[in-house]
């Protein structure tokens, strides 16, 4: 076969959690088209825009593919170096500052976009373990740890997350969530449209709340408008109503459900007549929506982004699984199911039904004793770590897939405070907003040049399945894997020097990982495992124990990576099957209804039922071209009308003195931006919306197209002490904002 003859790949896409499958044309080097592949297993041909931008993200200009160095220190450029010299310039600096002011003077933060490289996620958890700081951050604190903790603290693990099960459901109500333009958030469901109107021509209905008539609300039956973070107020009113109208039922879980007298008495303060005066849905709309989830055969309660961005998040998480297991929804068909992963999913391992569950507060930050939750401390506590002087000052950071500078509330500060740092490695494809202040900054792979298993999100998937897709490029010989680069790092912080030998550390750290799990069977393991390295070998090493797995020859027609190599588009695995007991990891081995921590919480939410709702709060809103900084520098999804604009409601307009198209000014505190008016009856009025992950305007960043049309980054306006004091989470949505004509006043 020549250079010059076309060929067909088959791969699956990493740019979102729908993880569909695509079909790749190439011709020698070069992508010719991208269209998504019928052959896949779970999206059946479907695809978004972000796939055809991945040939944009291989070719870019700007995507680094060589190491850059500080070599005259800080405030000296970067300059491309080579790997060994990088290498020893983080061997030289980094050992000596620990060695000076102990391990915790290291934070280390990881990205959402190391959620999708399989060899980030598997290998940033040997890092953690090497460089032993507790200053460990994610983006898991800016949007979805209230879900992971109440979950965990449910049923017994951060990812046992019982998702819809779309594919049967006849009655959907989302709240806060926009799964038109996500596929799926915590829930992964490519073409989500599709599969709505496939429910709604069944006769099924889809039901959403939200401030804003999102694309997926067009697409619905019916839509309510809310007041941006009183989404706890309305699920307890739906709550209290199902206990008064004695409509409780746990179904398929009666028997294995525990604190139903505690939360009986708990939601009693909270009657919709109540929470409809602080959420804005009337009590007749709370009312009903309890009745119909209670009494519609295979109904389900999905709520996402809206739900956790807020100062309720947990509360509001917990609740929306509370509803589904009274109303007889959880683990059966058409109601919300768990799935059941092939890999990776703690919840398929060991003794089922009883486990450890989930403990928080192991530590605190050093600054304002934020607790530690799934290992990490709250993102917003990042700026204060390096601040503050003192024992434990983070001195030194290693950001992974990270740009915490425009994805965290008070960006501006945290920047500042990067600029303080006497070192900083970062592992990144581009010179962004945060790695802009490092002092040694380590590329990555274009991701067709890799291998791709998703390791989370069958966990979170509508329908279970096995896939994995091989690199379509080869990689430059002279451009390490990014595992290699983790583990080189990992190799630096454990005392064996920059020219350590990766391939042997990494055999040994598996040679230790089968020792605690097959003892005087760990060898020959090993050797069966021996046709792959890194992260593909940890993924064989994952299936063939799952428990789809072929259990190293003991069942032969049991799951290999080899087995899903050889079957591109994977292997369809069925339905989503109910999993009680099996699934729950809890001590009790119950569901947890009442988890002391969110019962202690429901006061609080009490005593704020009676404060006034601001004049004017705004929100964010994801849309499927930009739902992530880096994305606004690929011509495919850049192209089109400006899309960093403020939604407001012509009502609002009037009374501001605003036309559509007019600049407007939004300040809340000192901190103020200006940005273009959409006007739309899309909004609830009091609700202003601007998109996240802009503001690419600022010095040293190489992303040259988004600087083009930077926007503005809606964050810079958020507060960074505003957090779920549960889970830690970030407060992003329905925060108070004065808004007023541009250059008035």
């Amino acid at each position: 076969m020549t250079a010059a003859e076309s060929q067909t790949h088959y791969r699956i896409c990493p740019l979102c959690e729908a993880c569909c499958g695509l079909e790749v044309r190439t011709r020698g080097s070069q992508v010719e088209a991208i269209r998504g592949w019928r052959g896949d297993v779970l999206s059946d041909g479907y695809l978004c825009p972000k796939a055809a931008a991945l040939r944009d993200l291989h070719e870019d200009p700007d995507r680094l593919r060589t190491p850059l160095m500080r070599r005259r220190g800080r405030g000296s450029p970067l300059e491309p170096v080579g790997w060994a010299e990088a290498y020893a310039e983080i061997g030289r600096r980094l050992p000596p500052l620990l060695a000076e002011h102990g391990r915790d003077a290291l934070a280390l933060v990881a990205g959402n976009p190391a959620s999708h490289k399989m060899g980030l996620l598997l290998y940033f958890a040997r890092l953690i373990r090497a460089a032993g700081s507790k200053n460990v951050y994610s983006a898991s604190t800016l949007d979805q740890m209230p879900k992971q903790l109440s979950a965990g603290l449910m049923f017994g693990h951060w990812l046992s997350i019982p998702v819809p099960d779309i594919e049967r459901t006849q009655w959907l109500l989302v709240i806060g969530a926009n799964p038109v333009a996500s596929n799926g958030s915590m829930w992964t469901v490519p073409d989500f449209r599709g599969k709505a109107r496939a429910m709604q021509a069944r006769g099924g209905r889809l039901i959403v709340i939200d401030p804003r008539r999102s694309e997926t609300a067009a697409l619905a039956d019916e839509h309510h408008f809310i007041r941006p973070g009183a989404d706890a107020w309305l699920l307890l009113g739906m709550l209290h109503h199902l206990f008064a109208k004695d409509l409780v039922t746990a179904g398929a879980a009666t028997s294995l459900v525990d604190g139903l007298a505690l939360l009986k008495d708990a939601v009693q303060p909270f009657t919709p007549a109540r929470t409809a005066l602080r959420c804005g849905v009337p009590a007749e709309t709370i009312q009903r929506l309890a009745t119909e989830l209670a009494s519609t055969p295979r109904a389900a309660l999905y709520g996402r982004i809206g739900t956790c961005t807020q100062t309720y998040g947990t509360l509001a998480s917990w609740l929306i699984d509370v509803l589904n297991v009274l109303t007889g929804r959880l683990d059966v068909p058409g109601g919300v199911m768990f799935a059941k992963a092939p890999a990776f999913a703690a919840n398929t391992v060991g003794k089922p039904g009883t486990g450890r569950g989930v403990s928080t507060g192991r530590h605190h930050s050093r600054v304002s004793g934020a607790p530690e939750v799934f290992g990490e401390l709250p993102i917003t506590r990042l700026a204060e770590e390096i601040e503050t002087p003192g024992p434990g000052q983070v001195r030194a950071l290693v950001t992974v897939a990270s740009n915490p500078v425009l994805s965290s509330p008070n960006g501006a500060r945290i920047a500042a405070a990067l600029g303080t740092l006497d070192f900083m490695v970062s592992f990144d494809i581009y010179l962004n907003e945060t790695t802009r202040h490092a002092n040694v900054v380590l590329p990555g792979r274009s991701p067709l040049e890799e291998g791709h298993y998703d390791i989370a999100f069958p966990q979170l998937s509508c329908h279970n399945h096995a896939r994995y897709s091989a690199p379509i490029f080869a990689a430059p010989a002279d451009h390490p894997p990014e595992w290699h680069n983790l583990l080189r790092l990992a190799a630096i912080l454990k005392g064996s020097g920059a020219g350590a030998n990766v391939a042997a550390l990494d055999d040994q750290m598996l040679a230790d990982d089968l020792q605690r799990l097959a003892g005087e069977h760990a060898s020959a393991m090993q050797q069966a495992l021996s046709a792959w390295t890194g992260p593909e070998r940890l993924a064989d090493l994952a299936l063939r124990t799952g428990p789809h797995g072929d259990q190293f020859g003991r069942r032969p027609e049991g799951l290999t990576l080899a087995k899903l190599a050889a079957q591109p588009g994977g292997i369809d695995l069925g339905e989503l099957q109910p999993r009680l007991p099996e699934v729950l990891r809890t001590p009790s081995g119950l569901v947890e209804l009442a988890p002391p921590s969110l019962l202690a919480d429901l006061p609080r939410a009490a005593a704020d039922l009676a404060t006034p709702a601001a004049d004017m709060v705004i929100i964010g809103r994801r849309e499927v071209r930009s739902n992530n900084s880096w994305m606004h520098n690929l011509p495919t999804l850049a192209k089109g009308p400006a899309r960093c604009t403020l939604l407001m409601h012509p009502q609002d307009a009037t009374r501001l003195g605003l036309a559509d198209g007019a600049l407007a000014r939004i300040q809340r505190g000192d901190a103020a931006l200006q940005a273009p008016v959409v006007l739309s009856t899309d909004l609830m009025p009091g609700v202003v919306c601007l998109p996240h992950g802009w503001g690419h305007d600022l010095p040293g960043a190489r992303l040259h197209l988004a600087a083009e049309r930077p926007g503005v980054n809606l964050n810079a306006l958020l507060d960074d002490a505003l957090i779920d004091p549960l889970s830690g989470n970030a407060v992003l949505s329905g925060v108070a904002v004065q808004v007023r004509a541009a250059g008035a006043g």
